[in-house]
This record gives structure tokens, sequence and C-alpha cells, in this order.
């Protein structure tokens, strides 16, 4: 890719592929179902919000740079959304299945794209997922990068390049972020099993004393 891509229109045209490979007989999509996708919480990282006129300004950028089209339906009076992305870069199957994953989740190791790929394409190893980053990572236009190791993690991690050059310094900076924020992530979510602990005991007590009373009640009446 020579013209670098917008957030949206990586997410619009990953979404277009994930479910023209996945779920065929709906697509290709209306604008609402691929706002709805590319909204969705399962299968993205970022989770985004995202209007219906967000996404269709993203989708006629990304036609106007001949990576989609409108589809016409017959009996139907809205058109439908169909990518031309894969074709335009001559993808193979395997090649596809890679390149989606890592516009829908972002930079990720062989191990998490072989498993989240599998959806889309049966990968045989972890070595055959590492043929198909290098072969994108080797077009004219590179299309992915292999990011240096991180200290402290064993696994490297692969990026797309549809957004333009890589800033390797911010992910490492996001990913330190995330790391340093664990522990406190940790202690909050202690925080909370504590102070629910303690509710729960109240209550139970509460109850207790509740059964001691309506007992007390009762034997007024033997």
């Amino acid at each position: 890719m020579q013209t670098p891509l917008s957030l949206t229109e990586i997410r619009v045209l990953g979404v277009l592929i994930e479910k023209e490979i996945t779920t065929p007989e709906y697509y290709p999509l209306t604008l609402n179902a691929l706002t709805n996708a590319c909204n969705q919480k399962s299968n993205r990282e970022p989770v985004l919000s995202f209007g219906e006129n967000e996404v269709a300004q993203a989708f006629e950028a990304a036609r106007q740079k001949g990576l989609t089209r409108l589809v016409e339906v017959v009996g139907s009076r809205t058109n439908r959304l169909r990518q031309l992305f894969t074709e335009v870069l001559n993808l193979t199957h395997s090649q596809t299945a890679v390149l989606c994953e890592l516009m829908l989740r972002g930079a990720q190791t062989l191990g998490e794209i072989k498993g989240r790929a599998e959806r889309m394409y049966e990968f045989q190893s972890l070595a055959e997922v590492e043929t198909v980053l290098n072969e994108l990572a080797a077009l004219d236009n590179p299309l992915v990068i292999r990011l240096p190791r991180q200290t402290g993690q064993k696994d490297v991690r692969f990026m797309h390049l549809l957004a333009g050059e890589a800033d390797v310094a911010a992910f490492h900076a996001h990913s330190m972020s995330e790391t340093s924020s664990a522990p406190t992530n940790a202690k909050a979510d202690t925080e909370r099993l504590a102070a629910l602990e303690t509710q729960v005991a109240a209550l139970y007590q509460e109850l207790a004393d509740l059964r001691q009373e309506f007992a007390a009640f009762k034997r007024q009446f033997e």
C-alpha cells in the first residue's frame, strides 16, 4: 500500500474481509451490518464505537482508492457494500487471513495470529504463519513489519503497515504502559473482591438476625 489508510478505513476493510470469509451468506453487507460489525466487542482491538456516517465516509474514502465497491441487489432498496482490497493486492487465502487479523486486532505474536485466524484459514503450524508474514513483509510495498522483541517478553510481535510507517517507539510505550498498569488493576480487583466479601458477610449476619427475631416472634404463639 502506498497511500496510508485511516483507522476507520482499516477497520471497515478488515470487517468486510472477515465477513466475506466467515459469513458469506450475509455478504455483501448493508451499512447497518457493517457498522455493527465494526463496533462489535469480540475479535476487535481496540473496541471502538463508530456511527453510520463515519463508517459510510470511510467506505467512500476506500472506494475512491479502488478498495471497495457498492453492489446493487435486486429487490432491495439499499446497496450492499463489498471489498476489493484483497483483489487489488492479489492476496492469497493465507495472506488474507493473517493480514485481516492484524487489521482487526493490532500487533500480535505468531501464536495469537494462528489461533485467531483459524476461523478464516487453517494453518498447520506456527512456521507456516511466519512464512506468510515474511511474504507480506518482503513485498515491494511491505504490508507487515516484525517488531523488535521487547524486554521481558519471549515472543516477537508483528503489525500491519496499512496506516503508514510503524511508530515502534509509540507501540513499545503503549505496551509498557499496559504492563505497568497490570499490578494496579490486580490491586483494584483485590480491593473490589474484599469489598464484596464484606458485603456478603454483612448480609449473612442480617439474615441470621432476622431468623432469630422470627423464631422469637413465633414462640409467642406456641
